[in-house]
């Protein structure tokens, strides 16, 4: 996807969107803003408008379909810090009784913390990936529909 600040910035003069528009068509592939250049040739005002809209419901979509993401790896990290606590903790208690059998349980208990605060660090990363995410996603969509009210301004001036 491009920066949509960037062709905003780019789009300042009114001369710079046919050739704007040729670029965004000329790009390889199906991409976000290639349907848009396309949704705004539309000569109906209301088509465009409907179209464009489409456009945009496809970009939330596009940014919110990753979202779940870091959430879930913070789950699996949590999840797995546990489960490996256990399983340390488990093996420790596990181990035969002897006569100095107490620093044996106090290490077990050491290596179920250990794992334990493996776990709950991978937690805490990725919340921190998941709010940093969120906050770029929505600085996107935003820029996005700056750029979308710009292109209507100029696909209205050069219909």
């Amino acid at each position: 996807m491009l920066d949509a600040g960037l062709l905003l910035e780019a789009l300042t003069d009114d001369q710079a969107w046919p050739r704007g528009r040729a670029a965004l068509a000329a790009f390889p592939g199906s991409t976000w803003e290639g349907d848009l250049a396309e949704a705004l040739r539309e000569p109906d005002p209301a088509s465009r408008d409907a179209l464009v809209t489409e456009q945009l419901l496809e970009l939330d979509w596009r940014a919110q379909r990753w979202a779940r993401v870091p959430r879930v790896c913070a789950s699996i990290a949590t999840s797995a810090g546990f489960l490996f606590g256990c399983i340390a903790l488990l093996q420790g208690l596990a181990l035969p009784a002897e006569e100095g059998s107490a620093p044996a349980l106090g290490a077990a208990l050491f290596s179920a913390l250990n794992a334990l605060t493996v776990g709950i660090a991978g937690t805490a990363f990725c919340i921190a990936v998941h709010v940093r995410a969120r906050r770029v996603v929505r600085e996107r969509h935003q820029a996005a529909e700056k750029l979308v009210a710009r292109l209507l301004v100029l696909a209205d001036a050069n219909s």
